[in-house]
């Protein structure tokens, strides 16, 4: 069934998404029980407390579009026909097709019924369109798809009337043509989802899960379907700008090229009118927007907004939408650092990662409650953002985010991990980005977009700048975060460009500086994890760092969200991201269980610490302290010559820190001897011999036997689980680097095997740098706020990583030098310099 007909009156209230769906609760055509309609749903892993509420009748019956919405419309999820396909196979126009599936879940998911992969496949059902409609005389008809993952073409009564490439992108299709003059009408989707096994944007999906950070796929319609009666010459979008300068709303109304048309707008508050404004539908139009009520998290006011397309005096389409005036910025806080801010004011943004993962829709959460649910529970838990990651939802997500009140960082889906993609492959993940920020560009809540992570599909930094440079272009209004975790991974490196410097550190958290044009955030941190017996997808899980209780869970958290604030206060952060809000198939870091059944924390005590950082991250932090001078002159604290030649003992000729060995050979060196290693050996030197937390600098003469894909550490810090720093050659980049996790100041060549390089790390805690040199010349600095103090050994010869031993040298090291300040380029040449 279908709304009956309303006769043409002006807009006295704003028609409502909710109200709509009222409207639309039984749209399917022959609408039945499950057992009627010959669909089963499949076993779910893990059950949520929506899975039993899924039935033909109630598939997602809301209205799909919250911010364009007309009031005759039909939904056409529900039960359709589905079969699996070969490559090429005629399209089986009239068959009726063997099994059964619940649109619109994924193929894999259990609510789908059908709870397999195939690449190829076929969906089919009919339907019929209300006489009252008037198509083919007044109006025309269109089918809307909220998403298809992948390849989609659309066939109706046997005639193609659509084709989209792209797994989280919106399309539609005028059928008017195809439409036979009455009765029942056939559609049937051809979907073609090979996922990783192309280049094709596939977020987390993976064919085969790895019981890691990758997941089962979500192929085919895995978003509302829907129809609706539509004039030649009607609304196609609507483009919502806030100006909080001129306190108006700037709008653009796409007609598809029709000239001779007129706008009518009507900005409502509650039931309050707050302005009407006619105008020809080309161009901006300003609608007044006076004592404008700012959206905020704390205060998320939307105003409703009524549009009529007219021709002549005749009103052709009118359609409901809303927005909330706000604008997003950056300034200079009280400590001189480049701070994020909202409506002209500092504000940190406290983020939880949000993956979007269900145990029984996969991609697609069972009902709209359950959509709504994880986002209110981000407020619940005292956050104010939210990073929908590498994945996109239906347009009643960022629905609910907007009247929520939480900011949204979108993620662009990435290509598969693993090697470059070919430029096909380049050229069709740059069309699906701007696909992505021209649908989600009117939600209030979304304050940036992030073009790529951790590197995964990216292929040269250059173009991620240019990336970085056209999403801006395309939207100036949001910042653009180029790379979340460019610090990390197969990143190619800061591309420079965008807004934003995002690194990722577990459990972190990570420590970016602004620059003079980019805020820094925390990308991504934390990961505790903790298993919920019964409730976990594999029965066990991992995590970055697992706890055995809720108590210690509650404590990692509370001291790791400090430590955020500290990193706010000191290095000038303007947001941190927690992995995560679920628990995901594998992964048990979770505040909640995959299923949303058990809680895993103390919410209160995490709301608590969470809103202190958003209170107290105001810009007012006072930078790092100053370490103090240090020890003059260049023999520095504690050295070793390894000129004995003998022993299992290398003397510190300046302190009394002399180094046990292990699996070393004296050897030949620069100037006297050496020692060497064979990726077995160290030099323990028994205490922690530099301040990890404040200036410090390390300098060595080394050489490699091999440089291939293996890490080897010169020096470092033990700390119980990674090493504070590490002096060392990076297998990852084949390059010299000094290193803390997650951050590499690298040599800018590769070195050459049996050659000796003089190197010097330096670590200046006042002005949060940590910078390589290498024979006397800084080659490489990166920004490094602050770090943590360690009591760990100082160990030449290896590094330490998740409490192992690991990168063991194989090559030679002479003459280790270790300071209490930061050195001096003059001082560092004149070590470097051979006698």
């Amino acid at each position: 069934m279908s709304q009956r007909p309303r006769r043409p009156r002006r807009f006295r209230k704003p028609l409502t998404a909710a109200v709509v769906a009222i409207t639309a609760l039984a749209l399917t055509s022959g609408a039945a029980t499950a057992a009627e309609s010959g669909w089963k749903m499949g076993k779910p892993r893990l059950t949520t407390p929506w899975t039993n509420q899924v039935s033909p009748t109630n598939a997602l019956p809301e209205y799909p579009r919250p911010q364009l919405v007309r009031e005759n419309w039909q939904n056409l999820n529900g039960v359709w026909e589905f079969a699996g396909a070969a490559p090429g196979e005629v399209p089986p126009f009239g068959e009726k097709l063997a099994e059964k599936i619940l649109v619109p879940y994924p193929t894999e998911s259990a609510l789908s019924g059908i709870q397999r992969h195939e690449d190829f496949m076929w969906y089919r059902r009919t339907f019929t369109v209300p006489r009252h409609w008037n198509v083919g005389r007044d109006n025309t008809l269109r089918i809307n798809f909220g998403a298809v993952d992948y390849k989609a073409k659309v066939y109706v009564n046997g005639k193609e009337v659509a084709a989209h490439q792209g797994g989280y992108g919106a399309f539609s299709a005028d059928v008017t043509s195809a439409l036979k003059p009455h009765g029942e009408q056939e559609i049937i989707v051809g979907v073609e989802d090979r996922a990783d096994a192309t280049w094709q944007p596939v977020g987390k999906q993976r064919l085969v899960p790895d019981r890691g950070i990758f997941y089962e796929g979500a192929s085919g319609i895995w978003q509302t379907v829907w129809m609706e009666p539509v004039a030649a010459k009607h609304i196609g979008t609507l483009g919502m700008v806030p100006d909080l300068k001129s306190s108006t709303l700037k709008l653009t109304v796409d007609t598809g090229g029709n000239s001779g048309l007129t706008v009518e707008a009507v900005v409502r508050d509650g039931r309050k009118v707050v302005s009407r404004t006619k105008a020809s539908a080309g161009g901006t139009i300003s609608l007044p927007v006076p004592q404008a009520k700012l959206w905020s998290p704390d205060s998320p006011f939307l105003y409703d907004l009524d549009v009529e397309l007219k021709d002549g005096r005749r009103t052709v389409d009118k359609v409901s939408s809303y927005f909330g005036m706000r604008e997003f910025g950056t300034a200079k806080g009280a400590d001189g650092k480049l701070r994020f801010t909202l409506n002209g004011k500092i504000l940190f943004l406290q983020s939880t990662l949000d993956q979007g993962y269900w145990p029984d829709g996969i991609y697609t959460a069972p009902t709209d409650q359950a959509l709504r649910f994880d986002l209110e529970q981000h407020k619940v838990l005292g956050f104010n953002t939210v990073r929908k990651h590498i994945k996109t939802e239906p347009d009643r997500w960022y629905h609910h985010a907007d009247k929520l009140g939480l900011l949204v960082w979108q993620d662009m889906p990435s290509m598969r991990t693993g090697g470059r993609p070919p430029a096909d492959a380049q050229r069709q993940f740059q069309v699906e980005l701007k696909e992505l920020v021209e649908q989600k560009k009117n939600w209030t809540s979304i304050v940036g977009y992030v073009p790529f992570n951790e590197g995964w599909g990216e292929w040269s930094r250059e173009i991620t700048g240019k990336i970085a440079d056209d999403v801006k272009a395309q939207d100036p209004t949001r910042l653009v975060n180029a790379h979340s975790g460019v610090n990390c991974c197969d990143s190619l490196g800061d591309s420079g460009k965008g807004d934003v410097i995002d690194w990722h550190a577990y459990p972190g958290p990570a420590k970016p500086m602004p620059d003079a044009k980019r805020i820094s955030i925390d990308g991504e941190h934390g990961g505790y994890g903790l298993e919920v017996e019964n409730h976990m997808w594999f029965g066990e899980g991992h995590a970055y760092e697992m706890v055995k209780d809720q108590a210690t869970l509650n404590s990692r958290y509370v001291q790791n969200q400090r430590d955020v604030l500290a990193s706010a206060q000191s290095c000038g952060i303007s947001g941190s991201i927690y992995t995560q809000i679920t628990d995901v198939e594998h992964e048990v870091n979770g505040f909640f269980t995959y299923d949303r059944q058990v809680k895993k924390m103390d919410f209160a005590q995490v709301r608590a610490v969470n809103q202190a950082i958003i209170r107290n991250a105001d810009g007012s932090g006072s930078g790092a302290p100053d370490p103090g001078p240090g020890t003059p002159g260049i023999d520095g604290v504690h050295a070793y010559k390894f000129d004995e030649g003998t022993g299992s003992s290398a003397k510190d000729s300046v302190g009394t820190a002399h180094a046990t060995l292990t699996n070393a050979q004296w050897a030949g060196g620069v100037q006297g001897g050496a020692l060497a290693f064979a990726g077995n050996g160290q030099a323990d030197t028994g205490t922690n011999l530099v301040n990890t937390a404040g200036s410090y600098s390390v300098s060595a003469w080394a050489k490699l036997d091999e440089a291939g894909g293996a890490f080897q550490t010169v020096v470092s810090q033990d700390t119980g689980r990674d090493s504070a720093f590490f002096l060392q050659y990076s297998g990852q980049d084949q390059r010299w680097a000094m290193s803390f996790i997650g951050l590499r100041a690298l040599s800018p060549e590769k070195p050459e095997v049996g050659r000796w390089y003089h190197l010097t790390g330096v670590r200046d805690a006042k002005a949060g740098t940590l910078s390589l040199y290498v024979d006397g010349k800084k080659v490489a600095a990166q920004n490094a706020c602050s770090a943590a103090p360690s009591t760990g050994h100082t160990v030449i010869g290896r590094g330490q990583y998740g409490g192992q031993q690991v990168d063991f040298l194989r090559g030679a090291v002479d003459d280790v030098r270790l300071y209490d300040r930061p050195l001096t380029d003059a001082e560092v040449a004149t070590l470097a310099k051979r006698d």
